[in-house]
């Protein structure tokens, strides 16, 4: 299921980029042939996995945008005091 293929990800040192996208930083392209490979034995039955190997410098220049509208920060709630 997709609980358990995620589990594994996050196992082998992947981390959630955005939904639905993880990342993982390989050394060199042997090191990422190696949890290519990890990922395919995780698969599920059912799934569809795409992966892109990147460069550093490739991944650097990715310009990341958030929406205009600004988001309003949660005021902390009453502190209650007990007895």
């Amino acid at each position: 299921m997709y609980a358990d293929f995620r589990k594994n990800l996050q196992k082998d040192g992947f981390t959630m980029f955005q939904f639905s996208i993880y990342v993982r930083h390989c050394g060199s392209s042997e090191n990422a042939a190696v949890h290519i490979k990890r990922v395919k034995s995780f698969l599920p039955e059912y799934g569809n996995v795409g992966i892109m190997c990147i460069t550093d410098k490739q991944f650097g220049n990715i310009e990341l945008f958030y929406g205009k509208k600004s988001k309003e920060v949660n005021a902390p709630g009453q502190q209650l005091e007990l007895f």
